[in-house]
């Protein structure tokens, strides 16, 4: 029997697991959802526990369908910018504040007088402000930790450890693959940092008493995770220079695969570094949740059998679901309000896929400017992957020049599980 791989998506609403073998077809797949985060103004949290019960609710799931000593390693991804702290046995002293937890927002200014402009540490969000008001909060703090980082802990017995690229936001130079110095000026508690390690290099194998209480092999090995964006685009199978994906979900979410890093905060542009190379991209605020600003999906649905992509409207618009643009402009105060009382809604709907077309096309225009490369293959994820018409139109917009490709798979979970692959030929 062959050796599987499995990768372990964790996300805010759930947990999915995903096995593959030496040639990366699915073996065994489970799930199970988790309840939403808790939200007290601007902070948004989770207790961590959630997690451990939902991981081990999916391996429940995946192992009575493989044999233990098939299964060669483990990778987590989770979701980016999620941080927790935890004592000297990794029990976390507060619930994980998530991605988009705004509470530490006041100590952006502070981060700002020390990191360089290009540092992933900025923002109102940023886990770095959030770290800053939990040492000073809980003395006691032993460990600060990611999603994925605290979860191949319980697995391995291994604490203080993370990957570069869930390390990216909370200030970590993957350039010079270091905590900077700039961190000092801070007060940045240094023995909270995690060891950093390359996605899908080893961390550990299984603590024997975790694996015989979740029936795996004590020989399978955990390796480093990332985060679930850029497992996204492990999923899809873009591999090669200038291969792109573009998540059409709520926002608009682009990552170009680069031989060079990109940094520029101030337009909302980072570089994860994986496998050997450098995902260069950004999010804007454009996408599925401006469609919903206007319309619900019922009439979504309908609307789109009523686009012509041949013919173009092209207002130039940038639909934005409220105030605010981050990539591939930054503006606080940018506004969308356009005119519609002469439209149709047809008219209008075709208007706004468009207007989102045209930041696509601009913000992989932008990467290139930059110093990434060319846009020359593009896969698409997100529930507006499957419009053909809008598919059409952003074609348009991109040029001829760049080539569509079917994504091969997309579930975080599958590029986990490559990168688990990975892992085993490394260790």
């Amino acid at each position: 029997m062959s050796d599987v791989f499995l990768g372990i998506d964790v996300g805010t609403s759930g947990v999915r697991a995903i096995a593959v073998d030496g040639a990366g077809k699915v073996a065994a797949e489970a799930s199970t959802r988790l309840p939403p985060p808790d939200r007290d103004g601007s902070a948004i949290t989770q207790d961590p526990g959630l997690w451990w019960e939902g991981l081990r609710d999916v391996l429940a799931g995946i192992a009575p369908r493989l044999e233990p000593e098939r299964l060669r390693a483990i990778a987590i991804d989770g979701t980016s910018g999620t941080l927790l702290v935890a004592d000297s046995d990794g029990t976390p002293l507060a619930p994980a504040g998530m991605y988009n937890d705004a509470s530490a927002a006041d100590q952006a200014p502070r981060i700002r007088e020390h990191a360089p402009a290009g540092s992933a540490a900025h923002g109102a969000t940023s886990p770095l402000g959030r770290l800053l008001h939990l040492q000073a909060r809980f003395p006691e703090a032993a460990y600060a930790l990611h999603q994925a980082d605290w979860l191949a802990a319980r697995l391995t017995g291994r604490w203080g450890l993370s990957d570069a690229n869930n390390a990216l936001k909370l200030g970590f130079d993957p350039v010079a693959f270091a905590w900077p110095d700039w961190m000092d000026g801070l007060g940045v508690r240094r023995r909270l940092l995690p060891e950093v390690r390359d996605p899908g290099t080893p961390f550990a194998p299984l603590d024997p008493a975790v694996a015989r209480a979740l029936g795996l092999s004590s020989r399978t090995l955990v390796v480093a995770g990332t985060t679930d964006g850029c497992a996204s685009f492990l999923a899809t199978g873009a591999a090669e220079t200038g291969d792109g994906v573009t998540a059409l979900g709520s926002t608009l979410t682009l990552k170009l695969l680069s031989d060079d890093p990109v940094f520029d905060a101030s337009v909302g542009v980072y570089s994860h570094r994986l496998q050997g190379r450098w995902l260069v991209g950004g999010a804007s605020n454009t996408g599925g949740a401006a469609l919903l600003r206007f319309f619900d999906a019922d009439r979504i649905r309908a609307l789109t059998g009523q686009v012509d992509p041949e013919r173009p409207l092209d207002h130039g618009w940038h639909p934005l679901p409220g105030t605010g643009e981050r990539f591939p402009v930054a503006d606080p105060a940018m506004t969308f309000d356009p005119d519609r009382t002469t439209m149709s809604d047809a008219a209008f709907f075709q208007g706004l896929l468009e207007g989102i077309a045209a930041v696509e096309a601009r913000a992989y225009r932008l990467l290139h400017a930059l110093g990434g490369p060319e846009l020359w293959t593009l896969r698409s994820v997100g529930g507006g992957a499957s419009s053909a018409p809008w598919t059409r139109i952003r074609a348009r917009h991109l040029g001829a020049d760049v080539a569509f490709r079917p994504p091969l798979h997309a579930e975080a979970a599958y590029g986990a599980a490559l990168l688990a692959r990975a892992g085993a030929a490394h260790g």
